[in-house]
């Protein structure tokens, strides 16, 4: 395996997860990583290795989300009140479950562009400049997107999740 491949190979981890968390279905994130990864495979000789292969492929993937999102459906999957029902006389830990399940209800609900820029940087920890890069905007209008965004959580997660699960999204 050349270097090139290597260095694809080690971030598969990180595409999964974020094609997951901007997609919220395990296997349409599973068949976008794939096309992405065919598609960096392909256009190999496009990267500049002056640059982070990890942005390049986010760049990449995300904006194979866009151009896909426009043709997808999702159907929320309706869960029986059966199938849930042993798993709510768990005590301890409820409050972080349900704490995380506010969490992402609110993310789920913040403008696309803005739920794109929070990911980026809180979950993926990348630079403000390499998640600006991948979306393809300004570092100004990424900063703006973050503020938006995490006001917009701030007000719809007030009251309902603990300053410490916030802190990890400022």
């Amino acid at each position: 395996m050349d270097e090139l491949k290597w260095l694809i190979a080690r971030e598969i981890p990180h595409l999964r997860r974020y094609a997951r968390a901007l997609l919220r279905d395990p296997d349409a994130a599973d068949d976008l990583v794939q096309d992405c990864l065919e598609r960096a495979l392909r256009k190999r000789h496009l990267w500049r290795r002056h640059g982070s292969m990890r942005s390049w492929l986010f760049r990449m993937l995300y904006h194979m989300f866009l151009n896909t999102k426009k043709t997808r459906w999702y159907k929320r999957l309706a869960v029986p009140l059966e199938a849930v029902a042993p798993t709510m006389a768990e005590s301890p830990r409820q409050e972080k479950y349900v704490e995380c399940r506010d969490i992402a209800e609110a993310l789920a609900r913040l403008p696309k562009q803005q739920y794109a820029a929070i990911i980026l940087i809180a979950l993926e920890g990348l630079s403000y400049d390499e998640a600006a890069w991948i979306l393809g905007i300004p570092v100004g209008t990424l900063r703006s997107r973050l503020s938006r965004g995490r006001e917009t959580l701030r007000s719809l997660s007030a009251g309902t999740v603990s300053h410490g699960m916030m802190r990890r999204v400022k």
